[in-house]
């Protein structure tokens, strides 16, 4: 972008000339206006790469300039001055449509950070609504041409996301394709499982630490903020993170700083919040588990994936790329699914979703001998609802339509034999309790970490 110029709208003239000389100085022009009226008309007669607003004028207030430039310029990035502290203005903000918000006193660093991120957003190319699931979210259905649209548009602002929708049905994916189609896809995209992470450990992991700050601490450390300096950072089951860890998530997101532990200082950071969890949000606010504060706060806009059931005509697009990819990383011949086979997949409930989908179709792959999968060949359980009942050894191997039934013990050594029971036997813990792996691992006898390494052992993380 050569020459780009900025239209700074503010009626305090020391914030206006702040801004002006932290513009010039990264090569940026400037017109500046002190009222809504004189913004108005500039924006009617000239072009502009960045609007940079008060929220509050003289004849009016920063949102009805956000809304008007979405509505008659809407890839014009606008971004927000609030007071301090003041979080429901720039959360009402943001909902308008506005880029970003910076908050009084102003933090140069963080300033220069937005100015950049705006700049690169209209240098981004966007991919058009309708083919930005060719490599992601594949889907014709009517609801998968929504969210496609809908994370294109989600792309070009910096509003927290949460993401919601049950195991398995693509938050992480959805996550990544509103990171790699914005102003942040040369950076980095870092992916976070909240519950995954010791309690006592998440302060560090989040935002690191200094050495001698704890037993173990033995050198400095980058937190997870930090590695997603200039890009995305990934929250995924939010819900899980600890009260007192939810307190200072919600400072390091007003602030835009983090302060490491045993550090005397924060460090700005300058990354793009978005998260996710199969639980219900508001339920969890509700029951005292997750703070309002926060809630609102990373609830900005709301992004909800379907299950697959509720979509089985996606069912079709999405197992052809699954089996494509599965021939292509097994160097073979791709296999294909019979008709018979396709209904019995779109009559399916798949309480594992898109997840649940590439598992069946992995071990179908692996087993079947012939080209053309039959229903046979997908070894789909009958289903069961009740997450008391935990499968049976004798359910595994002897039932007719149980996945391990026909596998011939005589020409399978005994582990791989072994390996698949118990596979099975998590795939029906997971898909019992709705994915829910702390759930699944209790019904299985087992700590959850022990189910991450037997799922990443078997193949199914």
């Amino acid at each position: 972008m050569s020459n780009p110029k900025a239209l700074i709208v503010d009626d305090e003239a020391d914030i206006l000339e702040l801004l002006t000389i932290t513009c010039t100085r990264m090569g940026i022009a400037t017109r500046g206006a002190g009222t809504l009226a004189d913004a108005l008309g500039l924006i009617d007669r000239e072009s502009f790469d960045l609007c940079i607003t008060d929220m509050r004028l003289p004849d009016g207030d920063g949102i009805d300039l956000v809304r008007t430039i979405c509505d008659r310029f809407p890839k014009l990035p606008v971004a927000i001055i609030t007071a301090h502290g003041n979080v429901d203005s720039a959360v009402a903000a943001m909902k308008a449509g506005a880029f970003d918000f910076v908050s009084k006193p102003l933090d140069l660093e963080i300033l220069r950070n937005l100015i950049n991120a705006a700049l690169r957003l209209q240098q981004a190319e966007q991919p058009p609504a309708d083919t930005a699931g060719t490599s992601g979210l594949l889907g014709n259905s009517p609801q998968m041409q929504e969210i496609r649209a809908l994370i294109s548009k989600l792309a070009r602002n910096q509003a927290p996301v949460f993401i919601s929708g049950e195991s398995g049905t693509g938050k992480e994916l959805a996550a990544r394709l509103i990171h790699d189609q914005g102003p942040r896809s040369a950076n980095t995209f870092v992916p976070v499982n909240c519950g995954a992470i010791p309690g006592e450990l998440v302060e560090s992991e989040l935002f690191g630490h200094r050495k001698g700050s704890f037993t173990g601490a033995v050198s400095d450390k980058k937190g997870l903020f930090q590695t997603a300096h200039g890009g995305t950072l990934f929250l995924d089951e939010i819900v899980d993170l600890p009260l007192s860890m939810q307190v200072k998530l919600l400072r390091a997101i007003q602030q835009k700083s983090v302060r490491p532990v045993g550090a005397q200082q924060e460090t700005a950071v300058d990354v793009r919040i978005i998260s996710a969890s199969h639980r219900d949000l508001k339920e969890a606010v509700e029951t005292g588990a997750f703070r309002h504060d926060l809630f609102y706060r990373i609830n900005v806009i709301d992004l909800h994936l379907p299950p697959l059931r509720e979509r089985p005509g996606d069912i079709d697009i999405l197992a052809r790329h699954i089996l494509k990819r599965i021939a292509k990383s097994s160097d073979e011949d791709c296999k294909q699914l019979s008709d018979e086979a396709l209904e019995a997949l779109a009559s399916y409930p798949f309480e594992g979703n898109v997840r649940e989908l590439e598992n069946i179709l992995e071990r179908a792959t692996a087993l079947a001998d012939q080209k053309l999968l039959q229903p046979d060949d997908l070894r789909l359980k009958q289903f069961n609802t009740s997450p008391e009942r935990r499968p049976a050894d004798t359910d595994l191997v002897s039932e007719p339509n149980a996945p391990t039934a026909g596998i011939s013990l005589i020409n399978q050594p005994l582990e791989t034999h072994l390996g698949e029971i118990e596979k099975q036997a998590i795939l029906d813990a997971l898909n019992s309790t709705h994915w829910n792996r702390t759930a699944a691992a209790k019904l299985l006898g087992m700590t959850p970490r022990s189910l991450r390494y037997r799922l990443s052992k078997l193949g199914l993380d």
